[in-house]
C-alpha cells in the first residue's frame, strides 16, 4: 500500500507518536519542508499524513526517534543537509509536538541517532557532519535539551550513521559509512561521552547505509553496508573486539541507497531489507544464520526509495516494512504474509 507524503521524502522511522501503542510512521518531507507522521490504525492502514512545521531548518534529511526527556512520550530529532543544524521536537503523546529547538553543528548533516554514550540513563544524539569530515556528539541532559557539541573526525563525507556495541565492554560505539573514503570508520565508546579515533575498514564505493544485528549468531553485532555503486551490500563479521572480517558482498538492485535488518521469515536468523534506489524496489535477503544470504527478492516500491524501516504495522508480531520514494513523494507499506 502507498501513502502521499510530501516533496522529497528522503527518510522514514518509526514509533507510536500517540500513545495508542500501534506503530506510526515518521517521515521527513525535505522538499517543503515539514515532518509528517502516518498515525497507524494498528491493522497495517494509516490515514493521510499529519504535517507539522521544522522550520527553521531548511532541508531536513534524516529522523530519529527517543524520548529525550523522560516523559515516556516518544521525541523526534531532524538533520538539515542545506543547514548548519539540527531540530529536536519534544512529543506530548498526543499527536502534537511542542515548538522545534535547534543546535548547531557548524555543518550540513545527513545522518542522525540516538544512545547513552555516556551511561548516565539520558539519551544522547549523534550526527554525521557531512561537509566538516565528523561526527558531532550532543549529550542530554534529560530534559529534552542538549550540551554543546563535541567532534570525532572521520574519513571523507560521512553520511550515515548506526549504534551498537562492538567490543562486548558494555559501552555504546558508532559505526559511521563514510561515503566519498569508500571505508566504514568504528569509533570504540569510552562509556564517558568520549570516543577512540576511528578505525577504517574498506567497503565498496559510495557506502550510503549502514545497520547492525548479529548475522552469524555468535553473540557478536556485525555491520551490513551498502555499497550505492556497486550494486550490493558488504557484510562485516565482528571479531569481538572492536574489529571486522573483511565485507563479503551481496548482490542487491540498482543503486542500493539504505538498509535495515529484521527476520522476514520467522527462523530467528536476522534478514537484511535494502532500498534500491535505481530499479525501484526493496529487496530481501534471507539471512542463513552463518553470515551468508540467500539471492535477493525484489518487491516494487515507489520512484527512487531512499530509506527503509522495519515495524509491526498491524500487530501480527511479524516484521513489516516501511519505505521512504523520494521521487515518488510517497511511503510504500510491505505487510509480511507468511
Amino acid at each position: 500500500m502507498t501513502y502521499a507524503a510530501g516533496t522529497l521524502p528522503y527518510s522514514v522511522n518509526v514509533g507510536d507518536f500517540n500513545s495508542d501503542n500501534r506503530l506510526d510512521i515518521v517521515v521527513v518531507n525535505s522538499g517543503n519542508p515539514n515532518m509528517g507522521i502516518f498515525f497507524g490504525y494498528g491493522n497495517g492502514n494509516f490515514p493521510a499524513q499529519v504535517t507539522y512545521s521544522v522550520s527553521p531548518l531548511i532541508s531536513p534529511y534524516s529522523v530519529a526517534v527517543g524520548d529525550f526527556n523522560n516523559d515516556n512520550r516518544l521525541d523526534v530529532a531532524l538533520s538539515d543537509r542545506s543547514g548548519s543544524s539540527f531540530g529536536v521536537l519534544l512529543g506530548n503523546g498526543n499527536e502534537t509536538f511542542r515548538a522545534i529547538i535547534t543546535y548547531s553543528t557548524g555543518s550540513v548533516s545527513y545522518a542522525i541517532a540516538v544512545g547513552d554514550f555516556n551511561n548516565d540513563s539520558k539519551l544522547d544524539i549523534v550526527i554525521a557532519n557531512f561537509a566538516t569530515n565528523n561526527i558531532g556528539i550532543f549529550l542530554g541532559n534529560g530534559n529534552g535539551t542538549f550540551g554543546a557539541q563535541k567532534t570525532f573526525s572521520t574519513s571523507s563525507s560521512p553520511y550515515s550513521i548506526a549504534v551498537g556495541d562492538f567490543n562486548n565492554d558494555s559501552r555504546l560505539d558508532i559505526a559511521v559509512a563514510n561515503s566519498a573514503s569508500t571505508n566504514m570508520g568504528i569509533f570504540l565508546g569510552g562509556g564517558n561521552g568520549n570516543f577512540t579515533a576511528q578505525t577504517t575498514f574498506a567497503t565498496g564505493s559510495s557506502p550510503y547505509s549502514l545497520a547492525v544485528g548479529d548475522f552469524n549468531s555468535d553473540n557478536r553485532l556485525d555491520v551490513v553496508v551498502v555499497n550505492f555503486a556497486n550494486a550490493n551490500i558488504g557484510i562485516f563479521l565482528s571479531q569481538g573486539n572492536g574489529s571486522f572480517a573483511a565485507q563479503r558482498t551481496f548482490a542487491t538492485g540498482s543503486s542500493p541507497y539504505s538498509v535495515a535488518v529484521g527476520d522476514f521469515n520467522n527462523d530467528n536468523r536476522l534478514d537484511v531489507v535494502v532500498a534500491n534506489a535505481g530499479s525501484a524496489t526493496v529487496s530481501i535477503l534471507l539471512g542463513y544464520g552463518n553470515g551468508s544470504f540467500a539471492t535477493q527478492m525484489a518487491f516494487a516500491s515507489g520512484l527512487y526509495p531512499t530509506s527503509v524501516v522495519v515495524g509491526d504495522f498491524n500487530n501480527d508480531t511479524q516484521a513489516d516494512i516501511a519505505d521512504g520514494n523520494s521521487s515518488g513523494a510517497s511511503v510504500t507499506v510491505f505487510l509480511q504474509t507468511c
